[in-house]
């Protein structure tokens, strides 16, 4: 026998999706979670802050919280008020009816059927393909400085990429940093001619040219990279205290190419001022459809909208069918 349809199914978890499973479940709308699975790329329960040491900007935690510590206590206020947490990955989706229709692994039967869903499946940064980057992230190793700036202030570090990303963060980093290496493959930059003016006016930027990061240094802490001449080959380590990847985020959206619009860079695309996607009771929320401020708080208060959109809808929903 079928179970009936859901109210609410929530496909990824992180601050965005576990904000809305508090949310769903205080609404009384019973909420299934689908958390994803463990990894190395920030794609699992918790995303990307479960690769995060010290959490000092989110409000409430003035001392600092470290990242997983932070994810945990999302997950318990979340259970607390009756959310159906599963550590399962979504495998496919089938928005175009409803109920709609959510598979894990290969199963031929929907995992679960649901009247609404909750995207928050979250981004990952394009990392360099290192052994030591999982080793060493949030040990001196960062993709975020509005995040990690504030830990090197007074010491050398560099960053790596050539986009307006990378003078975004380079240039944030100048109000701690004593200099700045930016560390480019190319010689020259691919950022617009505003940001790379304002990256070359700083005393504390200076440009690394034609040359890639080979081996990032450090057991426990990060002491320095090795990096390489694209040119003639050669070779030299740079000391530094941080290094900061922005070369890139990618949205995990890879499941819903085929049914959810996006923008040309992958990122769902919402109605502005909601968490409405082009699929009625379709919502999300959180960096995969955030390309602009990717912070945990931020993701946080689109989960907190997810949640009351959703709700909102349903009960319009359901007012239209007992009329």
């Amino acid at each position: 026998m079928t179970s009936p349809p859901l109210e609410v199914v929530i496909v990824g978890s992180g601050p965005a999706g576990l904000t809305a499973a508090i949310y769903c479940a205080r609404a009384n709308l019973e909420p299934l979670v689908f958390e994803g699975e463990p990894s190395s790329t920030g794609d699992q329960p918790g995303g990307q802050l479960m690769i995060t040491t010290d959490v000092e900007n989110y409000p409430g935690f003035p001392e600092g919280i470290l990242g997983p510590d932070l994810m945990a206590a999302f997950r318990a206020q979340a259970a607390r008020f009756g959310a159906d947490l599963r550590t399962e990955k979504v495998s496919r989706v089938d928005f175009s009816r409803r109920p709609f229709r959510l598979w894990v692994g290969d199963g031929e039967a929907p995992a679960a059927t649901a009247q609404a869903v909750i995207v928050s499946t979250g981004a990952q940064s394009l990392m360099l393909g290192l052994e030591a980057e999982e080793r060493l992230m949030g040990r001196g190793l960062s993709t975020c400085a509005t995040c990690d700036g504030f830990f090197f202030s007074g010491r050398e570090i560099a960053v790596v990429g050539g986009g307006d990303s990378a003078m975004e963060e380079a240039l944030f980093l100048t109000k701690f940093a004593t200099k700045v290496t930016v560390i480019h493959r190319r010689d020259q930059l691919r950022a617009s001619k505003i940001m790379q003016d304002r990256a070359f006016a700083s005393d504390r930027i200076d440009f690394l040219w034609n040359h890639t990061v080979v081996d990032i240094l450090g057991s426990d802490v990060l002491e320095g990279v090795r990096v390489r001449h694209t040119g003639n080959g050669a070779e030299q380590t740079l000391p530094l205290a941080g290094l900061f990847i922005a070369i890139g985020h990618r949205p995990n959206t890879d499941l819903f190419k085929d049914s959810l619009a996006m923008h040309p860079n992958g990122y769902l695309i919402t109605e502005p001022g909601s968490t409405r996607t082009n699929i009625p009771g379709v919502f999300a929320c959180g960096d995969v459809q955030d390309d602009v401020y990717r912070q945990a708080v931020t993701a946080a208060g689109s989960g907190c909208m997810a949640a009351i959109d959703a709700e909102r809808w349903l009960e319009a929903q359901h007012d239209a069918g007992h009329r």
